[in-house]
């Protein structure tokens, strides 16, 4: 980060007083607290939290109502403080946000963007919402960013890995801490290549959305690059349950690797299916036939049981990482639930948390005043190690973890063991990069 960019965001937090000539930020002046899209009053802020509570994606969506749930707890005093007290920012004290305390509402996005799009809508105008975060779909995705810019409030996106959401359809009222299918290509192919070697023939069957064409877009460009073949690739669509119909042709083909560019239930079905045919029992071209999940969580690999142990995938964060955040995390998690969080989880909760963190800094919930506040903030403690929210493209640079399913796991929840964490140098792009090209971040909008 360029030291004039820390010098303007040290002015803002500070609210150093403006010198001859110099008006202050419009959102550090008396009225600053009117003029845009549900200005809260004096006692309460609403936040809307859009999940999938039905759908392929809804055990995603179950916990990341947990985290903000949680969120919420800890941002008005209450709990252990979970990771107020390991985040390098130290401008929250679970006084609320700005004095107000947090409250919020709820809507399923049913992994369809038309209905996260009313959900959203339905926040924003009936209940008050002035910042809408949550889902597990890239589809749901854009699809309320796009909504959240027009409405003139913050969208902190959840669980969502597509390139476009920070690509071709960023917005510039929306933000993303998750990694995306850049990162997991990136973080991947050096792994396949050590355990696989450079010689192989891959076939990949591909959600029939925006997540599932730009991860098999990376995955290709990844592993290509490395001397790997693509002989064939299938749209698969997201409705899909029982994918029988789509090995038979891998069978058939000669490929001696297949990619699942599949999440959630879809995952899970499909790793079942391939697995049921006898693939991971297969020779091909001298070599044994391996799967591989770009994409992986702790849920989808204990919906998938013992069919997930070998197979390498990449993951956003995963509960047994040592640093101090995802430990105090972890336990406020862990003490009130019963068991340790998802990734989905993990980024919802920072994501609610940076939202309030940013707020505060600026002194206003005015929707340009959170942005200015996020775009090149670097902060660290809240797991993945030091992090940069990217002005240009509002993407979230950090560590990504390459993990495989465990041999031998020792409960229901230790499925997964980290193989390395990717360095953040090796999965960071230019934003100009052909596989986010197009679009604009524009300019924010305060609504109202």
């Amino acid at each position: 980060m360029s030291k004039t960019n820390l010098t303007r965001r040290g002015v803002l937090k500070t609210g150093a007083v403006a010198g001859a000539g110099l008006a202050l930020p419009t959102y550090l002046s008396a009225g600053s607290h009117t003029g845009f899209t549900n200005a809260p009053g004096d006692s309460s802020v609403t936040l809307g939290f859009n999940v999938p509570q039905t759908g392929p994606y809804a055990d995603e969506g179950a916990d990341e109502l947990r985290a903000y749930e949680l969120a919420v707890e800890h941002l008005n005093g209450g709990g252990d403080g979970g990771m107020l007290s390991t985040f390098s920012s130290k401008a929250l004290d679970g006084t609320g946000i700005l004095g107000r305390k947090v409250e919020y509402v709820t809507g399923d996005t049913q992994t369809k963007s038309d209905a996260a799009r009313a959900s959203a809508k339905s926040m924003i105008e009936k209940d008050g919402a002035i910042m809408i975060t949550g889902g597990s779909s890239s589809g749901v995705a854009v699809a309320v960013q796009a909504l959240c810019q027009e409405a003139g409030v913050i969208f902190m996106a959840g669980l969502t890995h597509s390139n476009d959401t920070t690509g071709k359809d960023k917005k510039a009222n929306g933000f993303r801490h998750f990694f995306n299918s850049y990162m997991s290509g990136a973080a991947l192919a050096p792994i396949l290549a050590k355990n696989y070697g450079t010689d192989r023939k891959a076939y990949h069957l591909t959600a029939d959305y925006n997540w599932g064409y730009t991860t098999e877009e990376a995955v290709r460009s990844s592993t290509e690059a490395m001397g790997w073949e693509t002989v064939g690739q299938v749209l698969t669509p997201l409705t899909q349950t029982d994918f029988s119909s789509y090995i038979t042709p891998v069978l058939q083909s000669d490929a001696d690797v297949l990619v699942l560019n599949h999440y959630g239930g879809n995952m899970v079905n499909s790793l079942t299916n391939a697995v049921q045919f006898g693939l991971r029992d297969r020779q091909v071209n001298g070599k044994n036939f391996e799967i591989v999940v770009p994409l992986y969580s702790r849920l989808m690999a204990k919906g998938a049981g013992a069919n997930v142990k070998g197979i390498f995938g990449s993951t956003n964060w995963h509960w047994s990482l040592q640093d101090e955040g995802s430990k105090a995390f972890v336990k406020s998690f862990g003490t009130k639930y019963g068991f340790p969080p998802s990734q989905a989880a993990h980024t919802c909760y920072v994501q609610a948390l940076l939202y309030a963190d940013a707020v505060q800094r600026a002194g206003s919930f005015a929707p340009c005043a959170v942005v200015e506040a996020l775009e090149g903030f670097e902060f660290d403690g809240m797991g993945n190690g030091p992090t940069l929210y990217r002005a240009e493209d509002h993407q979230c640079f950090k560590d990504v973890l390459v993990v495989k399913g465990k041999e031998n796991p020792t409960s229901e929840f230790d499925l997964l063991e980290i193989v390395e964490v990717t360095p953040v140098d090796q999965v960071t792009y230019a934003p100009d990069h052909p596989q986010f090209a197009g679009g604009a971040l524009g300019t924010c909008n305060n609504g109202a």
